[in-house]
């Protein structure tokens, strides 16, 4: 299960690692971003940034970091966290097959605590009700994101989409029968990678 989701805690970004030197947060920044023709889920829900914030925070020092392609209509563009639906965290709102297995697996591996989820584009390519493939642009107006949250950190990218982009070990996404190839792909990635502390902290 996805931490720092229902704490009820909000992030005084002035006065937080998300903060330096004048500089907006990093949820600030992405709240505020324009990423092609995505949703922003964050843009004006302040709920879903002080999520966001409270889950960046307990996962700070997480030495892996699991990249997807972009968020989903049933998984972050609702919860706001990535591979994650709202229905695991309160038990309402819309479930997504992907999120309980990418929990299931991580759970089961006994890596959940030491991996943060995100992904390629971290807003919603698509409508309400339905996904589509981000576009060259929206990868590339992404990319200060995913550069900030993958420093310091091994990546393994879940899909042949994140492979290309980061260039990181892949391994099969989990929909569409997928789910025992993306166990295996990870058991095979901590086996290879082993365990440490981030490196770097990647909040700036």
């Amino acid at each position: 299960m996805a931490v720092g989701a229902s704490r009820g805690r909000a992030y005084d970004e002035d006065r937080s690692i998300w903060a330096r030197d004048g500089r907006p947060g990093f949820v600030s920044r992405l709240a505020a971003a324009s990423i092609g023709e995505t949703y922003n889920q964050y843009a004006a829900s302040p709920f879903l940034r002080d999520r966001l914030r409270a889950y960046l925070e307990v996962r700070c020092g997480a030495p892996v970091v699991l990249v997807g392609e972009a968020a989903g209509y049933r998984g972050a563009r609702v919860s706001g966290l990535p591979f994650t639906s709202e229905r695991q965290l309160t038990g309402t709102g819309p479930a997504e097959a992907t999120a309980t297995i990418v929990h299931r697996v991580l759970e089961q591996l006994g890596v959940e605590e030491e991996v943060l989820l995100w992904n390629v584009v971290p807003t919603h390519p698509g409508d309400s009700t339905s996904n589509r493939r981000p576009t060259r642009g929206e990868i590339e107006a992404a990319s200060p994101f995913l550069a900030e949250l993958t420093r310091g950190r091994v990546p393994i990218a879940v899909g042949r989409l994140a492979a290309a982009v980061l260039d990181a070990p892949y391994v099969r996404h989990p929909s569409h029968g997928g789910a025992a190839a993306f166990e295996q792909g990870l058991r095979q990635a901590f086996a290879t990678i082993g365990r440490r502390r981030a490196s770097v902290r990647p909040f700036s």
